[in-house]
């Protein structure tokens, strides 16, 4: 297709006579190339460029380039159908042959008049449509100008009177193509009041055409648009096409994206008549577009910004707080216990606690403050300008108070607390990576103070964080150079103190720290996730040792292996393991007695139940530990099958203390034994505490007094010594 040249370039047209004209009235497209160098949006552009050398080529008006010899080297449609002429390759034809002979000399002159002015040039002469034709002449109006380089001469030609067929034909042309446009065209005038747009225009915005005639383009677009609009209306007048992207509002108040594609309109003298634009329909690109960036920004369960915008907006307000010289505080926010309620009541319940927590944070602090989701039960806010810490307290205490209140899921009751950690900046740092650790640390201390409370950053937290990452790389190098072990204390029938059992102990042999207890190193275990490889592999060490020992003192020896809750709550693949296991040894299970605490009894949770019962599935039995020292319930003994009630330490010290104590372990032993339960006296240190549980009915007991606990190496010569006995 032909292109229409860009001001400047005739001599090089002229020379190759391949490149179309246009008169100044009609807009040009602004192509997108500087020194031959693509601009990013050349290829939209040259779309909109193609389009309007169609409207050229299909105007209903008659366009020819003549050389300065009068030969014909290029014309439009119409032109070529008027005078029977193939357009691209028109062949040496003169236009003067064309001219009706009596105005021959008038067109020479004419002819003259064009190549000497600077004006265009009009003349009212007859064309015959067929050279040395008898027909009368076609009474038209030719006007005439010459190129910039003044080496083609350029004619427009206009029908005086009447209509001719050829000329009918293609004005129908043209007006099917502009109204059957798959994009708005519309067009204003010099003072940006609509003079035109085609259907398709019309039908984007939801109006009637004659409902948008002399309306002003501004009174479509929503406030911004209307001031881009201002911005680039001398720009328009000065000739230069423009591109933007606009947000028009429809009649029924929906918002239409668009982008306009504005060419300006000039007379022959230069004048500016206004601007023609082709309208492109983006709403759905760019709702994809905002699509992806809400996905990339905000948490799609909460509506939250999430880490991605977090982490920006913590820079930034660093940035501004540095700028200003203020202050900024990050709290750091952990729900306490989420995990348990998401298993026991399912995910979906979880996320709705999870959107209603959200709510109330954001309904207790300012609308400037960011308030975001890192993920799972996580929380963080930004406190930006904060000047004084009771100001900070202050948001602290009422998100900790309104987190405490009791969510409603689906009409369960459901009761969580917050653990928050809290950070300064530039007080604590100036580094937001480090800003956020510190803030973390804090949320841990508060968590380890006992939950539903909050704790400022420290450098002495600092070096707990840095404990707890040595301790986690210590141990898990200490799984692969077998640094830990396992130590027996016995369990003795009372009153006759023969070894029943042993209850199974982890040690760790630390290489600079010598033997640690696990109150030492539990703890840093389950925070970083290697408790139950640790639980794994001391289950397959009592396994191959009871097997061991059966083999040696008789097959109703046992071992007690201790079990915290968060172990009871993992995948029960585990435990399928486990029963594999004892199958391959040939170790009947009740040769394992799994020790719980006695709060695991309040857990309602799932997989605690379902684990406690796949224990006993399995044929091991079971056994409270501590009972006593907390709020537990006879009536759950039954209820998780219980095989032994295990007396808490601080029970057995007691009974020294006077009758009081004594007639409670009285009482807690004689109920046991009506459900069926052995008991066990822990902790016993002295020959009167002895005394004391046989006194009571105890069935066993264990302790110093007896013996610590040892490795079973040593363990080893007192079975031996007792089975000999």
């Amino acid at each position: 297709m032909d292109e229409i040249p860009r001001a400047g370039q005739g001599e090089q047209e002229a020379a190759g006579h391949e490149e179309g004209i246009v008169p100044a009235s009609v807009p040009v497209a602004e192509p997108l190339l500087d020194d031959g160098v693509f601009s990013p949006g050349r290829m939209r552009v040259e779309r909109e460029q193609a389009y309007f050398n169609d409207l050229y080529l299909l105007a209903p008006l008659a366009y020819f380039v003549l050389g300065l010899d009068g030969m014909i080297l290029q014309m439009n449609l119409v032109a070529a159908e008027l005078f029977g002429l193939q357009r691209e390759r028109p062949g040496p034809v003169l236009f003067r042959t064309f001219v009706s002979p009596p105005f021959h000399r008038d067109f020479a002159q004419f002819v003259e008049r064009v190549l000497n002015s600077n004006e265009p040039e009009r003349i009212q002469l007859q064309v015959q449509l067929r050279p040395a034709s008898q027909a009368p002449g076609l009474p038209v109006s030719l006007l005439g100008s010459t190129d910039p380089g003044g080496q083609m001469l350029r004619l427009v030609l206009e029908q005086a009177e009447g209509k001719m067929a050829a000329l009918e034909r293609s004005e129908e042309r043209f007006r099917r193509i502009v109204h059957s446009a798959e994009e708005g065209i519309w067009e204003i005038d010099a003072q940006a009041l609509t003079s035109f747009v085609n259907p398709k225009m019309a039908l984007m915005l939801g109006y009637q055409i004659e409902d948008m005639l002399g309306k002003p383009l501004a009174s479509f677009m929503d406030a911004e648009g209307r001031t881009l609009l201002e911005r680039n209306i001398a720009r328009r007048q000065e000739g230069i096409a423009e591109r933007h992207e606009f947000k028009f509002l429809r009649r029924d108040g929906e918002p239409l994206w668009a982008t306009l594609a504005t060419n300006p309109i000039f007379d022959s003298s230069g004048a500016y008549l206004g601007a023609l634009a082709l309208v492109s329909d983006i709403t759905a690109q760019r709702a994809a577009s905002e699509r992806i960036w809400q996905q990339a920004n905000f948490d799609q369960l909460t509506g939250l910004p999430n880490r991605h915008m977090f982490l920006d907006r913590l820079q930034n307000e660093a940035r501004r707080a540095k700028r200003e010289g203020a202050y900024l505080a990050l709290l750091f926010i952990d729900l306490d216990h989420f995990k348990e309620i998401n298993d026991s009541l399912g995910h979906a319940k979880g996320d709705q606690l999870l959107r209603q927590a959200a709510r109330r944070i954001v309904e207790r602090v300012r609308a400037t403050d960011t308030v975001a989701r890192l993920g799972g039960d996580e929380f963080t806010v930004i406190l930006a300008g904060v000047g004084q810490m009771g100001g900070i307290e202050r948001v602290v205490q009422q998100l900790i108070t309104a987190l405490a209140t009791p969510f409603m899921l689906d009409g369960d009751s459901v009761q969580v607390s917050a653990s928050i950690g809290v950070a300064l900046y530039p007080a604590d740092t100036d580094d937001t990576d480090t800003l956020l650790r510190h803030a973390d640390q804090a949320m841990y201390a508060a968590k380890s103070a006992g939950r539903n409370s909050y704790s400022y950053f420290t450098p002495a937290l600092q070096q707990a964080a840095e404990l707890r990452r040595n301790m986690a790389r210590e141990m898990r190098a200490g799984l692969v150079q077998h640094e830990f072990e396992l130590h027996y204390q016995p369990i003795v029938d009372l009153p006759g103190g023969r070894v029943q059992c042993v209850e199974a102990l982890l040690r760790w042999r630390h290489p600079q720290r010598g033997l640690l207890l696990p109150g030492d190193f539990l703890p840093f275990a389950e925070a970083n996730g290697l408790l139950l490889e640790i639980g794994d592999w001391a289950f397959r060490q009592v396994v191959r040792q009871a097997k061991l020992w059966q083999a040696r003192h008789g097959t109703g020896f046992q071992i007690c292996i201790n079990k915290s809750p968060s172990e009871l709550r993992c995948d029960a693949g585990l435990y399928e393991g486990w029963a594999e296991l004892l199958a391959r040894e040939g170790l009947p299970a009740g040769s394992i007695v799994v020790e719980v605490t006695e709060g695991i009894l309040l857990d309602e949770t799932r997989q605690v139940l379902e684990r406690l019962r796949q224990f006993r599935a399995m044929g091991m039995s079971l056994a409270l530990d501590d009972f006593g020292s907390a709020y537990g319930s006879l009536a759950c003994l039954k209820k998780f099958d219980i095989a032994f009630l295990k007396l808490a330490q601080s029970l057995v010290g007691a009974l020294e203390q006077g009758d009081a104590e004594q007639a409670l372990c009285d009482a807690i032993i004689a109920l046991a034994h009506r459900l069926g339960l052995k008991v066990v006296g822990e902790g016993v240190e002295t020959a009167a505490q002895r005394e004391a549980l046989i006194s009571a009915g105890c069935d066993l007991a264990q302790g110093h007094f007896f013996s610590r606990a040892v490795p079973a190496s040593e363990l080893d010569a007192w079975l031996a010594a007792q089975s000999a006995a």
